[in-house]
């Protein structure tokens, strides 16, 4: 991910691009559509919004490479915080009703995260957090959003980091928003302990 200038609209964006060694391959093109699509339906003060979704030409080979343009998030990783030692009970609490309703959002497009951890919540100065990095994201069987297509193709566990990964999802067994809800748990936790669950 790097921190770009759009000229058109004068604004500093965030640009996230795989290397082209990993995006060698039709699954891996489709997984990264399927993030900016997913990302597209999104809506929430909570949630770094996606601006575009660009393919560009490559400079070693004939195919395109492909670059999602989304909102800069100033600020650290709640990776970052939590790293100095445990925070205090009100910032924690804090933290955890904006994660909360930005989850909610998601489920309420019946999109579950996958791999909420504090590396991808995003805090500004003032206090507000955004939820980012909907790499693994996916649509669960069932959802109102659910219309049978490839989004929900991938509904199952598997993916993520196993330390905040509910045991559904380690088990590679299909899974619903209660997946991102122990998610959420573990990143309490760790946020009043200073420690991983």
């Amino acid at each position: 991910v790097y921190r770009a200038k759009d000229p058109r609209l004068n604004r500093e964006v965030a640009v996230k691009v795989l290397p082209e060694d990993l995006f060698e391959g039709e699954e891996r093109k489709q997984r990264f559509e399927r993030e900016a699509r997913l990302l597209a339906t999104l809506n929430h003060p909570g949630i770094a919004a996606i601006y575009s979704f660009e393919e560009v030409p490559s400079s070693s080979s004939s195919s395109s490479r492909h670059l999602l343009v989304m909102e800069l998030v100033d600020g650290e990783g709640l990776d970052q915080k939590v790293s100095r030692g445990p925070l205090q009970l009100e910032e924690s609490l804090s933290f955890a009703r904006q994660i909360a309703e930005a989850l909610e959002a998601a489920h309420e497009k019946g999109i579950v995260h996958r791999d909420l951890k504090p590396a991808n919540v995003m805090v500004t100065e003032g206090g507000t957090v955004k939820l980012v990095d909907f790499g693994i994201a996916t649509r669960w069987r069932g959802s109102r959003g659910d219309a049978g297509g490839d989004d929900d193709a991938d509904a199952t566990g598997g993916h993520g980091t196993p330390a905040y990964m509910s045991p559904e999802q380690v088990a590679g067994l299909p899974i619903d928003p209660r997946t991102d809800i122990w998610s959420f748990g573990c990143v309490l936790y760790e946020m009043l302990t200073g420690r991983s669950a």
